[in-house]
């Protein structure tokens, strides 16, 4: 922290080395604002406290970086939340009101910033938040987490602009890229996920101010044994009445993967909301091309959209999904497809 310190008070671009070796760290709040571009060099491995009461601050947060331009994070170092323990305590598919576990790393009013060549492993709760961010790249990226970790989001996006996730591996027990509300321009591109439950837009609707998400592109990543390929998510019976356009899901891979593309505007975990009333969020200039390899299950394409707001504008093209000797389907509400290519199987029949 002392080094901390003297980065953000210097008008020269500093360097922090965090060396190799196995270090204990109980907890790094790192504020900014700052006078000249930080790297933090992470060669080491930084280790958690396995018992979440031995954090200092009772937060969500283990390390976090708020305000600050021009960061770099590398080094091919590790952030081990040692979250094993922690893991079993965590109940929040069934409680709503379940405590809330620290993150590994938060990045918070971060710009121009590049994270690259580190691991996060092992995180108590999601691996990576980063909110209300601009010109943000992940590159080179590694999250490690058996896929029983519950909550373990890889990488949650939300509240920025041109955010991009390249050339990087999540394996975890959550979303491997999970998105909130008021996102533009996001490029997630050769990113390896599994396991995991996909690539995810939402969940979306329940809170009023939400705000826009247009401009999202996901391109030539592989879904290896995932519980989702790629996925939106929208609640039934919620206020919220943004748009979501200009997306892009395209030259995807598919392994062995549950549900390949889902929009799923009935969004309703373990009977928490009422169905009775539509999903009031609005989807539209969609595109879906080059989409190849095997589905775990026979839903492989299934587009469920809102009665009140129906899909507009929704672009198909090639689609080649196969099933291990069962015939894979397709479930269709609200949507009229604009096709181009070939389907198999074939969309909205």
């Amino acid at each position: 922290m002392k080094a901390w310190k003297d980065a953000i008070e210097s008008t020269m671009a500093s360097q922090i080395l965090i060396p190799k070796g196995d270090w204990i760290l109980s907890q790094a709040h790192m504020q900014g604002p700052n006078k000249a571009p930080i790297t933090l060099e992470v060669e080491g491995n930084l280790k958690a406290y396995k018992e979440v009461e031995k954090l200092p601050v009772k937060t969500q947060e283990w390390v976090t970086f708020n305000y600050v331009n021009f960061l770099t994070i590398s080094g091919g170092g590790v952030l081990d939340g040692q979250g094993q323990e922690a893991w079993l305590l965590n109940d929040c598919y069934k409680n709503t009101s379940c405590p809330k576990l620290p993150i590994n790393l938060s990045l918070n009013f971060i710009n121009n910033s590049i994270i690259q060549d580190i691991t996060t492993k092992d995180s108590k709760y999601f691996h990576v938040n980063c909110i209300s961010s601009n010109n943000v790249t992940f590159q080179r990226f590694t999250v490690s987490a058996p896929g029983n970790s519950p909550n373990t989001d890889g990488i949650h996006i939300a509240r920025g602009n041109h955010i991009n996730v390249i050339d990087s591996t999540i394996e975890t027990g959550d979303d491997c890229v999970s998105m909130g509300d008021d996102l533009n321009d996001v490029l997630i591109k050769n990113v390896q996920c599994g396991p995991g439950h996909g690539i995810s837009i939402g969940s979306l609707g329940r809170n009023v101010q939400e705000k826009d998400i247009k401009g999202i592109t996901v391109q030539g990543c592989a879904f290896t044994g995932t519980q989702n390929g790629v996925r939106i998510k929208t609640w039934p019976s919620a206020p919220a009445t943004l748009t979501m356009s200009d997306l892009h899901f395209i030259d995807l891979t598919m392994v062995n993967a549950g549900n390949p593309i889902v929009f799923d505007q009935k969004y309703c975990p373990n009977n928490q909301c009422d169905l009775s009333k539509p999903s009031l969020i609005q989807i539209s200039n969609v595109e879906i091309s080059n989409v190849r390899g095997t589905s775990a299950t026979t839903d492989a394409l299934s587009f469920i959209c809102s009665e009140a707001k129906p899909c507009e504008d929704i672009r198909i093209g090639l689609i080649d999904l196969k099933t291990n000797g069962k015939t894979p389907t397709t479930k269709c509400e609200n949507i009229k497809p604009i096709f181009s290519s070939t389907q198999s199987p074939r969309v909205c029949a």
